[in-house]
């Protein structure tokens, strides 16, 4: 299709960490004639389907005063990271054909969140606490029997054993240990908008090319994390009667991976690449690899996009690494958003 746009005079780089309100209606008016001087047409007549898939794209994560900011080594990461994001939005704006973007969704009680879970001196866990079996186990950690009443119905023998539960499923089938977050993604909260940066490039995406933006929410039952968009952690619960396990209500989102896998090219970026953006790749791959090993060829990872969780307990950092070399040997490819998607390998537009 077209080559790379100039990117336009209102995006001003400075404001990228910062929180503020898009001007939607003035945006709206320059879209439309930013997109007649560009000759730009509407997203439905593109040869190749392009879609931009943007993880947790948030203040929570990216912006300095977010609850959860994503800083990586060099402590700017998810603010470089947006502004190359942004740059690539407006250079390809001829070229994608449609944006979609996670929305991590929390409420106070989640497994993760620290009033979920209490010692027998009553204390909530610090923020970044790792919980491990042998803590369930010894009752180091257990759930607040005040919640119960909220997430239960009042059955704290399920909670209780649902924690026991979900910890040695983690450690099981190789994860990350249950991790005790601060508070964030907050439901109605600001830490949950999308960076304002970010949301005003795919306002103007939406108008330029006629093709509306994807929201996709995760995060929202209480019982498992969901670092991944496609799938919770943990999808099963204990099951008294049986002494096994039972089917949590929640279950891997078919929809949306069957919607990317419509597209002929599949641009990824976000945060954090340790969490969020690895595991979304990996249940991408896997769900991939079963259906069509041909379909992996499709997908193009933001190296320079995403940075990893970096916190004073651990540094994920190699974590990340290590798991993007093994998506690249799997056969996705690793580019730079500098880099033109026409000279992506495999790329015919």
């Amino acid at each position: 299709m077209a080559t790379q746009l100039n990117i336009p005079a209102w995006f001003d780089p400075k404001k990228v960490g910062e929180i503020w309100q898009v001007d939607y209606e003035t945006r709206a008016v320059q879209a439309l004639d930013w997109a007649k001087k560009n000759n730009l047409k509407p997203a439905a007549s593109d040869h190749t389907k392009v879609c931009l898939m943007l993880v947790d794209p948030q203040i929570t994560f990216a912006c300095p005063k977010g609850e959860l900011y994503v800083g990586g080594r060099s402590g700017t990461g998810a603010v470089d990271d947006s502004r190359r994001l942004v740059e690539f939005i407006y250079r390809e704006m001829a070229n994608i054909s449609q944006i979609a973007a996670s929305m991590d969704t929390h409420k106070v009680f989640q497994i993760f969140h620290a009033h979920m879970l209490i010692n027998d001196a009553g204390e909530n866990p610090a923020p970044f606490t790792l919980i491990s079996t042998d803590d369930v186990r010894r009752g180091k950690w257990r759930i607040n029997p005040g919640v119960a009443w909220s997430v239960a119905n009042g059955n704290y023998s399920f909670l209780q054993n649902h924690l026991l539960h979900y910890v040695k499923e983690l450690e099981n089938s190789g994860k990350y240990a249950l991790c005790v977050w601060p508070y964030h993604g907050m439901l109605g909260g600001i830490g949950h908008a999308l960076v304002p940066s970010i949301e005003e490039a795919l306002h103007v995406h939406t108008i330029a090319r006629d093709s509306q933006w994807i929201p996709e929410t995760k995060g929202g039952h209480p019982l498992t994390e969901n670092y991944s968009i496609m799938c919770p952690e943990v999808l099963t619960t204990f099951d008294p009667s049986t002494g096994g396990s039972t089917p949590l209500n929640v279950q891997r989102n078919v929809r949306f991976l069957e919607k990317l896998a419509s597209f002929d090219v599949i641009a990824l970026g976000g945060w954090a690449k340790s969490h969020c953006v690895a595991w979304t790749i990996e249940d991408l791959l896997g769900w991939m690899l079963d259906k069509d090993p041909r379909l992996v060829r499709k997908v193009y990872l933001l190296e320079d996009c995403t940075s990893p969780v970096v916190t004073p307990v651990i540094d994920f950092t190699d974590d990340a690494d290590k798991a993007f070399q093994k998506f690249s040997d799997a056969g996705m490819h690793i580019v730079q958003s500098t880099t033109p998607i026409e000279q992506w390998p495999d790329v015919r537009l």
